[in-house]
């Protein structure tokens, strides 16, 4: 099964995400080459967890519906930025300004979990962030018209009070979704 551990939004988060995505395909004109993630599959991603066999899913199961020892938070979804950092970009995301720190605590709770079960997750630093859009082909100069869509208000606020564990089924409709498991913020 392929895995994930992320944080959800709610309907207001993912109508104001959309109308975001609505201004950054404006800012950039008839680009056919980007590609904008559906806002209902929207979500924080806490770990990838790639291709998991199957025996081994109960005991993730059950790792990640114990609660987790963090008072619920508030987050604000804010600031537009781009993957790779220098020359043409290939991934538009939303970062988290007020919250990030609580959701990076939260992301290392989950991590040390999976650790525990010997899963092994990307040994790059973790950055709380949403996917957007994706290009298929881009330039240098899509970077500075995409954000220039950005403007510097906080997009949404979302309620953190639970992780989810996700089974991720990709098809050519697009990926779904199946939640597994929840730890709830206690």
């Amino acid at each position: 099964m392929r895995l994930f551990v992320a944080l959800d939004l709610d309907a207001g988060a993912r109508e104001a995400i959309a109308a975001l995505q609505r201004r950054v395909a404006q800012a950039l004109g008839p680009d056919r080459s980007l590609k904008r993630v559906d806002p209902a599959h929207m979500h924080v991603t806490l770990a990838f967890l790639g291709e998991i066999a199957d025996a081994r899913v109960p005991s993730l199961v059950d790792e990640l519906s114990v609660d987790i020892d963090t008072s619920p938070f508030s987050a604000e979804l804010r600031g537009l930025g781009v993957f790779p950092p220098h020359g043409a970009p290939r991934i538009l995301w939303l970062g988290v300004g007020e919250g990030a720190d609580e959701i990076a605590e939260v992301q290392q709770e989950v991590a040390n979990r999976l650790e525990r079960l010997d899963v092994l997750l990307e040994q790059r630093p973790f950055h709380p962030h949403l996917t957007l859009a994706r290009w298929r082909t881009s330039r240098p100069a899509d970077r500075e018209r995409a954000l220039s869509a950005d403007h510097d208000t906080v997009v949404a606020r979302v309620n953190v009070h639970h992780v989810t564990l996700y089974e991720s089924r990709l098809s050519p409709a697009g990926p779904s979704y199946t939640v597994l498991a929840r730890a709830t913020l206690t």
